[in-house]
């Protein structure tokens, strides 16, 4: 159960940026919480972006991402043991589009249990 409440929910970015928005750190620090709560648990922060820009740029700038969600969680006292990072860029889209709509879904982190 600790684990999939660790994989739900998602950290969604304004365009171009790699800031961890307001209404998302309530969910990044329950997802600290538990993990703190379980530390076997390890997760694969997966910096996402949309298909916009370059794929050097994107895969940076996913790297970025995935870095803001891995300080913050380490911040609120994660192990940085538990954690690790991804970018896969424009590569991974969760949502297929050409639109506003779209791009904001790809816009993303995700989190993925690898251990537990």
């Amino acid at each position: 159960r600790a684990a999939q409440a660790i994989t739900d929910g998602i950290v969604y970015f304004d365009f171009d940026k790699s800031d961890i928005k307001a209404e998302s750190r309530d969910m990044l620090r329950q997802k600290a919480e538990l993990m703190k709560a379980y530390p076997s648990i390890r997760v694969r922060i997966e910096g996402n972006c949309d298909e916009r820009g370059t794929q050097e740029y994107n895969l940076a700038l996913g790297e970025r991402r995935a870095k803001a969600a891995y300080d913050y969680l380490v911040t609120l006292g994660v192990a940085p043991s538990q954690l690790e990072m991804v970018s896969y860029g424009k590569e991974n889209p969760a949502v297929q589009g050409h639109n506003e709509s779209a791009w904001s879904q790809n816009r993303r982190d995700d989190f993925r249990v690898i251990a537990h």
